[in-house]
């Protein structure tokens, strides 16, 4: 058991927290909805894609990664090659496209040569679904990483921290716009690499810099012995749990493409070139971390144990926490705390601004008002909107605490990969495309992953479900990504041929020159 300070714990984070909250007020500029939507386009590529490694790396790379290396080995690792080499996607097909098509969101890409009303409204369901499942999993991280700082183990204490959390990352979306909550993330990008660096030669340094014996050590802590450097230990015990792993894999690869708040971040660079070096600095920003993860996974499970991890408050989602405390006592713990906490507040806050600019932009602005809504009207929507998505999110963070946050995160992109990731390809790609096809995409896509996730073991029918007590569970896998994003990609194919409409030709066209060469780009 950790012998926490919870006031030292607790005085770190609030440093942070009130050092954030006085640089995000500094740099908040929101007298357009430009300025809160993508910070005017005023951050270069260096900048911003340091910004999206602090958007991505979110609490399940830090504890959830952490943990599943530390508990199955080489199985957990997994998670990482699928969150790094997914963003391949993005440098290669999506960020100049998107950046040189829309402004603001992904529903001005899929609307651009489509019916408005319609594309921009399934747009806006898609973004608020896969920001509020990616936001559930971020609280659930927070109440797990508070019951282990603070020996909290009632879940009505847990759900008092999970509450806390959601409140200050709304207020950093209320003060400072995509501005302000850009910073927050540079800065904590840069708190976690150096962090994770520390303790990564801090590790080495225990065993004499030596990977073998960290390794051998971390093998003879762990009831599955040696089998955590061969896959299969979690996801090879039989053909189904193979193919369980085959749909992870497709769901983490693909879905980093669909993800809103990772799109709505092409907008905050002034060009495509600056698009693309930002996917080339939170690519080479995310190896580094990934590889430090592999240091930091196998060294907790060799420091502490296999069996120490899963007892303690938060389980798996511990191993990264014990293993600070047992390294460098409370104080480096405090520290390690108050970056988990930054991270989560950080990923939380971007996904918030995402769902919330969608609901005001493409809903409110160019649904209801028809795109004659003014800049201050949209802004204040945006942060009602806010508030309501706030509040959801810490629901449902505190029905799904306990889970694993690496696993719940996959679940999110999946279900980005269903519904985003075809009908941005179709619409970027294919000129045939249409409304129907587009509408097809999105909600077969989205609409058969949540079926499959509500009758997956996820929600029933197994001891860590999120329902243990009854069993509905007639869907094996546990990720649906297998099924649900070929059933995208055959929906929106299928609307396309049964269509019927014409498309605009002069739109087609002026999509494609658009997107290729930048002419007339925000």
């Amino acid at each position: 058991m950790i012998a926490a300070n919870p006031v030292l714990n607790i005085s770190i984070f609030g440093v942070f927290v009130l050092i954030t909250l006085f640089v995000v007020y500094r740099a908040s500029s929101m007298g357009t909805t430009s300025d809160y939507y993508a910070a005017g386009g005023g951050f270069n590529g260096a900048q911003n894609g340091i910004a999206l490694s602090g958007d991505f790396l979110s609490a399940a790379s830090f504890l959830g990664i952490a943990g599943a290396i530390a508990v199955y080995g080489y199985d957990g690792f997994l998670y990482s090659i699928g969150f790094l080499v997914g963003w391949l996607v993005n440098l290669l097909l999506v960020a100049e496209l998107t950046r040189n098509t829309g402004r603001f969101t992904m529903g001005d890409v899929l609307s651009f040569r489509m019916r408005q009303r319609p594309v921009r409204a399934a747009s806006a369901v898609s973004t608020i679904v896969i920001s509020l499942a990616y936001m559930i999993a971020q609280m659930a991280g927070a109440g797990g990483l508070v019951a282990l700082l603070l020996d909290v183990h009632s879940s009505g204490g847990q759900a008092v921290v999970i509450t806390v959390v959601g409140f200050v990352m709304v207020a950093y979306v209320l003060v400072g716009g995509m501005k302000g909550t850009t910073w927050v993330q540079i800065i904590k990008a840069a708190m976690l690499m150096l962090c994770v660096l520390l303790i990564t030669l801090f590790l080495l340094g225990k065993f004499g810099f030596s990977l073998t014996s960290l390794l051998q050590q971390a093998a003879e802590k762990n009831p599955l012995g040696e089998r955590i450097f061969d896959p299969g230990a979690q996801y090879g015990e039989n053909a189904m749990t193979k193919l369980d792993f085959v749909s992870l894999s497709l769901a983490l690869v693909l879905g980093v493409a669909g993800l809103p708040h990772v799109l709505m971040r092409f907008y905050t660079v002034p060009d495509a070139r600056q698009a693309r070096r930002s996917v080339v600095w939170a690519t080479c920003t995310m190896a580094l971390f990934y590889i430090c993860t592999l240091v930091i996974g196998y060294g907790a499970g060799a420091v502490s144990g296999t069996e120490a991890i899963l007892a303690a408050p938060g389980g798996q989602n511990s191993a990264a926490p014990l293993l600070a405390y047992r390294v460098g006592g409370t104080v480096l713990l405090g520290v390690i705390a108050a970056v988990a906490f930054a991270t989560i507040l950080a990923v939380v806050a971007g996904l918030t601004l995402t769902a919330s600019a969608s609901f005001a932009h493409d809903v409110y602005a160019n649904i209801l008002r028809g795109g004659r809504a003014d800049p201050d009207s949209e802004v204040r929507v945006a942060r009602v909107t806010a508030v309501v998505i706030g509040a959801a999110a810490i629901a449902g963070g505190i029905l799904v605490n306990g889970q694993n946050i690496a696993f719940l995160v996959a679940l999110a992109f999946a279900f980005a990969a269903s519904a985003n990731l075809s009908t941005l390809l179709f619409s970027l790609f294919w000129r045939r495309f249409n409304t129907r096809g587009t509408l097809w995409g999105i909600y077969g896509g989205l609409g058969s992953c949540l079926l499959l996730v509500v009758f997956s073991p996820v929600v029933s029918g197994s001891p860590d479900s999120i329902a243990p007590g009854v069993d509905f569970a007639w869907f094996p896998l546990s990720n649906p990504g297998i099924v649900s994003i070929p059933v995208s990609f055959l929906c929106g194919y299928a609307g396309t041929l049964l269509g019927g409409g014409q498309v605009s030709r002069r739109r087609s066209a002026e999509m494609e020159v658009r997107s290729i060469t930048g002419i007339g780009a925000g």
